[in-house]
């Protein structure tokens, strides 16, 4: 237990050492580009912030493929911050791009960590949650066959708008892209605002 807390404790030194260094390369960079008082110190703030938001997303199993572009974006930024400060750049004579980087940072924080913190996390379809409930109850003693009952007259189809359907593929699409699923009827119906009589006819031209 105690090597286990030891090993536990140098690798949380390491990391509040990195981190501590980081923020500091990160603020001196932020000074030189003109960002001087507390926006300076905001800087590093922010760069941490995306870091842990891509990090936290990571580990929830969902969105991987954002997750992993805003934490390269947020490490970049990092890791140049610290190479930027070890001589290759003179901090008294930034350049303009620096700048102009450095500049549109907070924005660029804002975007991802709205995207990472807001996004709606990939659900189950809807076959598989079926699936589920069908395998879930135990199976019945065997009962007399009833008399067999005539099946009431089938609907007539529900009419549907072809912009209507043309709006439902790119919602489709969007869905596809974004979970990796085709979308679902009841996804479906909820993302258009449509009756589930018309959600199901829009799914069948789908």
């Amino acid at each position: 237990m105690r090597a286990q807390l030891a090993r536990v404790d140098a690798v949380l030194v390491q990391a509040l050492i990195a981190a501590a260094l980081s923020f500091a390369h990160i603020h001196d960079i932020a000074m030189a580009a003109g960002q001087d008082g507390w926006k300076a110190w905001a800087y590093p703030v922010s760069v941490d912030l995306l870091l842990v938001a891509a990090w936290r997303r990571l580990r929830s199993g969902t969105g991987k493929t954002a997750a992993w572009c805003w934490f390269v974006i947020a490490i970049t930024a990092s890791l140049g911050a610290n190479v930027a400060t070890a001589g290759l750049l003179d901090l008294a004579d930034v350049p303009a791009w620096l700048r102009i980087l450095v500049a549109g940072w907070p924005a660029v924080a804002f975007l991802g960590g709205t995207l990472l913190a807001h996004s709606t996390p990939q659900t189950a379809p809807a076959a598989e949650v079926i699936e589920d409930q069908e395998d879930d109850p135990e199976p019945t003693p065997e009962t007399a066959t009833p008399p067999a009952i005539e099946a009431p007259p089938e609907p007539p189809p529900v009419p549907v708008p072809a912009a209507l359907i043309n709006h439902a593929r790119k919602v489709a699409a969007e869905h596809h892209t974004r979970t990796g699923t085709p979308i679902d009827t009841p996804t479906l119906r909820a993302r258009l605002g449509v009756p589930a009589p018309m959600a199901e006819a829009i799914a069948a031209h789908l």
